[in-house]
């Protein structure tokens, strides 16, 4: 047997770690058809495909309810890991996928998956952690199939890992644990602060038909005025650049996916430039976007805007993008959260047609409703969610931060 040690270890462990194989360490039960034990009265819940989407040790409550005439056989007990092993989503995204329980008698696991037992020489926190990491890098390099994608359990038993004695494995699979319910608490404390943002945004902009919105900031009375963006601005595109003109340096060149890209918080594939002479000679016939504009995706993707908030310059692609030359005609903040809002939403959605493809165009631009406050009331609505939308961005980087770091001692504290 060969022997390795990994790049970081705990105080006090110097023994080499032993390569095993995995049916040396733990037992296993498969599982089987259970469709016709499902009663909402039932006794115990499912482990689905669904449940292997999550990041954490905790299993999806969102499942159903199995009668108690299910054998003991398909029953997991606390301690005991489950991996799927069949992935009818034929991406094979979840192939190896494993979950711990950590209740007895309370799930059981359908024909897709398998129950592992670990042995006494092998924590149930570690070989979660190892499981889901090195070793199912392993599985996915074994799947079979076409349409479904799949692996057979005894060709994953006898696939190799590498071990340290027990105690370590303890520290280990405890350093994990505990790294992943810090993770999982950022992963809620960040969908709580959405979902938070969500209801603000339907409750502090008027409904169709209404003057007022549900909610609204101290003092502030008066009526929102219904208008039409092409009454309050120009709406436009630029000059066409040809692919051609575009560079690997120069001044920023936006397309429509750039900006979906930005909005998810995600950085492009691929950065596209034009020449700062081009830009010049283009802005004098088209000019040039300023602090408070908002480009719009037309075409892929529409509707989904972006805030121009620097003075550094760029260009863009027309007619996939549209130009709203907003020249402080509102506050910047509020007409970006006004575009993302339900109802500006729901009339790119009425106009974009039911083609194949949907279309935001400079027209429909111009005949976009808006309703608006008084400025005061835009900036005190626009501060507000350019401040939560801060602390979202603040708690995803803390969620990025972790989930890297997790990914570092991975690769660092296993023998690969």
């Amino acid at each position: 047997m060969s022997k390795k040690t990994p790049q970081i270890r705990f105080k006090g462990f110097t023994d080499d770690w032993e390569e095993r194989k995995l049916s040396d360490v733990a037992n296993h039960r498969g599982g089987t058809a259970i469709e016709k034990y499902f009663d909402k009265d039932g006794v115990y819940k499912v482990i689905s495909i669904g449940s292997y989407g999550l990041n954490s040790q905790y299993v999806d409550q969102n499942i159903r309810a199995i009668s108690n005439e299910v054998t003991d056989g398909r029953v997991v007990n606390s301690g005991e890991l489950t991996m799927v092993l069949n992935d009818k989503t034929a991406n094979g995204t979840i192939i190896g996928r494993t979950l711990l329980v950590e209740q007895d008698n309370e799930y059981v696991i359908n024909q897709r998956t398998e129950i592992i037992s670990p042995q006494k020489n092998f924590d149930s926190n570690f070989a979660y952690t190892i499981l889901n990491g090195p070793f199912r890098e392993k599985v996915k390099r074994i799947v079979q199939g076409g349409t479904q994608i799949y692996v057979n359990y005894p060709a994953v038993s006898n696939l190799n890992l590498e071990l340290p004695k027990i105690e370590e494995q303890q520290k280990i699979g405890q350093f994990f644990k505990q790294l992943d319910h810090t993770i999982a608490l950022h992963q809620r404390k960040l969908d709580l602060l959405k979902e938070q943002k969500k209801g603000f945004l339907q409750k502090m902009f008027p409904k169709n038909g209404a003057k007022v919105p549900e909610l609204r900031f101290a003092g502030f009375t008066d009526d929102w005025e219904e208008r039409k963006l092409g009454e309050l601005m120009d709406i436009t595109s630029v000059k066409r650049i040809h692919q051609s003109d575009w560079t690997n340096n120069g001044i920023r060149f936006l397309r429509a996916r750039d900006i979906v890209s930005a909005a998810k918080g995600e950085e492009p594939s691929d950065y596209l430039y034009i020449s700062e002479e081009k830009y010049e000679e283009y802005s004098k016939l088209s000019g040039k976007v300023q602090i408070g504009d908002l480009l719009v995706t037309g075409v892929g993707t529409i509707g989904v805007p972006m805030l121009v908030v620097h003075t550094d310059p760029l260009y863009f692609k027309d007619g996939n993008i549209i130009w709203f030359k907003n020249k402080s005609s509102m506050d910047g903040n509020f007409f970006y959260y006004s575009f993302i809002g339900m109802k500006i939403q729901k009339y790119i959605r009425d106009v974009a047609g039911i083609g194949t493809v949907g279309t935001y165009t400079i027209d429909s631009g111009k005949k976009t409703p808006i309703s608006l406050p008084n400025i005061e009331e835009q900036q005190k609505i626009g501060t507000f969610f350019k401040q939560l939308d801060d602390t979202i961005a603040l708690h995803q980087r803390k969620l990025n931060l972790l989930t890297e770091q997790k990914k570092g001692f991975l690769q660092k504290m296993f023998v690969s």
